[in-house]
């Protein structure tokens, strides 16, 4: 990190040089450490307060324009197309921007924590909007105000859609920003060296998080100078300390034993007075929030971890949503089909298809279909072109392979050679959306630990698809492989569903 620029240091908001970071960069300069070697490659924010506040300004400013387009589409569906605009629904056109701001408040949706997370801000901004809806019928009815229905149920609707498109480009905007450095925490990371350092390769892999580790401070007796090219504190502390020298604003705390709660409370009334947030990383990383909660149990905060819910009603769903959509993709997609199997049959000798044996749930093998794009006998080639494998692990990827035929690199490129996989799906050997499908050859090296991973039915996409596909390494994929299973939701189905449509475009990791 030592080579990083370190130009165009700014704060968000109104652009000015943030002094009280420039006056910690001197002072650390000054007294011999290397905390510019620790920031981020372009802009960064020392007070996170101000660019937050900014967003949220344009927040409110975007809830309220929303509302407004929405009261004047109504007015304008229900109204002005009869020819004629009651004064008190021009009133209530007005007032809505107050109403809109005023429920998605009181549901959380102004709240600095959540800012740029997505699911959790939409799923507040849906619930705002049904309570609102809920509201202003209870309202009508008890007041006997006689709204008119045509009006409220275009008016409403349309607000959260319209919301929501507006929410997620802000969201958008403010994660190109966090790529670029700007407006980002500044993270003092605490714990053992090895956490920390997974901690650090993880953040610097996903930089559209808006966290950037400065610093380190380490539980370990032996205390390295350097952590993942990192700079060392000192101990837990000297955290209080380095949080002032090197102006970071979060600390993140790893599970170890070395922290116990006695030390967490202390660290947490040390930072309360410079108004630094704490974080604590549980030692379960990869299990999110909606399988966790807080139970409080003789005065102690326990943090109960539900089971991933693997079948039940959740997973019938599941399983019709996959049918019911591959079959209308198939039954649509069929001119496709044909315009690209021939177009293989006329520019390479062989089969469109290619079937191979894949490893499915619980370890049961099926035949997975595909387009072929490399040429006939390329498996029996294999063995002659290990030395020129890219990947590690039990993956087998060459960038520019020599078997994939001109039209197959097309294929590729935009994923249309996985269309045949829907058949898998009807058949019910895949799901739309799941761990990738494993080679025999892949899951007879399995750990018991990522054999984890063929409890649930591969996917023709998944995290590995929006995460980066071919170009991720083995250890990553099959860590989102087992963080999806732990993880599943229908609501996280259709997100990565929805991030796979820009991954394809983008065609990144695509060989």
């Amino acid at each position: 990190m030592a080579g990083l620029p370190t130009a165009r240091w700014r704060s968000a908001g109104d652009g000015a040089v943030d002094e009280c970071w420039l006056d910690h960069r001197r002072a650390a300069t000054v007294s011999g450490t290397t905390a510019v070697t620790n920031a981020p490659p372009r802009q960064v924010a020392a007070n996170p307060s101000r660019w937050i506040s900014a967003y949220l300004r344009r927040a409110a400013i975007t809830d309220c324009a929303c509302a407004l387009a929405a009261g004047l589409l109504a007015t304008q569906a229900r109204f002005t197309s009869q020819g004629y605009l009651p004064t008190s629904y021009l009133a209530l056109t007005c007032s809505l921007p107050v109403l809109w701001t005023t429920a998605i408040r009181l549901a959380g949706c102004y709240d600095a924590r959540f800012i740029g997370t997505g699911p959790e801000e939409f799923r507040r901004l849906l619930n705002a909007a049904a309570s609102l809806t809920a509201a202003v019928a209870v309202v009508s009815y008890a007041a006997k105000l006689n709204l008119a229905r045509g009006y409220i149920a275009i008016a409403l609707p349309a607000a959260a859609i319209l919301d929501l498109g507006a929410r997620y480009a802000l969201r958008k905007h403010l994660h190109r920003k966090w790529r670029r450095g700007s407006c980002t925490r500044r993270v003092i990371a605490a714990g053992q060296a090895t956490a920390v350092a997974e901690l650090v390769t993880t953040l610097r892999k996903q930089p559209y998080h808006g966290f950037w580790v400065v610093a380190a401070c380490v539980t370990d007796q032996m205390t390295p100078d350097t952590i993942a090219g990192l700079q060392v504190a000192g101990g837990i502390d000297s955290i209080p300390d380095a949080v002032l020298r090197l102006g970071a604003d979060t600390v993140a705390v790893l599970a170890c034993p070395e922290i116990d709660s006695t030390r967490l409370r202390e660290l947490a009334w040390d930072l309360e007075k410079t108004n630094t947030d704490l974080c604590v990383a549980p030692a379960l990383l990869d299990v999110a929030g909606p399988r966790t909660t807080i139970r409080p149990v003789a005065g102690l905060p326990l943090l109960h971890l539900e089971h991933p819910q693997l079948a039940g009603a959740k997973r019938a769903v599941k399983t019709l949503f996959d049918k019911l959509t591959a079959a209308l993709a198939l039954a649509m997609l069929t001119p496709v089909f044909a315009a690209i199997a021939l177009t293989i049959r006329c520019t390479s000798p062989g089969p469109a298809l290619f079937r191979q044996t894949r490893v499915g749930k619980d370890g049961r093998t099926f035949t997975l279909c595909k387009f072929r794009t490399m040429i006939v006998g390329a498996e029996q080639q294999k063995a002659l072109l290990a030395a020129y494998n890219q990947a590690d692990g039990a993956l087998f990827k060459i960038h520019h392979d020599p078997r994939v035929t001109p039209i197959g690199a097309l294929l590729r490129r935009w994923s249309l050679d996985e269309l045949p996989q829907l058949l898998n799906v009807l058949r019910g050997d895949m799901s739309l959306v799941g761990p990738r499908p494993a080679l025999p050859e892949e899951t007879a090296s399995y750990a018991s630990q990522t054999r984890r991973r063929l409890v649930v039915k591969p996917g023709m996409t998944g995290l590995w698809q929006v995460s980066g596909r071919s170009d991720l390494p083995w250890e990553d994929a099959i860590r989102l492989d087992v963080r999806y299973v732990e993880n599943w939701s229908f609501a996280l189905d259709l997100q990565i569903i929805w991030k796979t449509t820009s991954a394809v475009l983008h065609g990144r990791g695509a060989y």
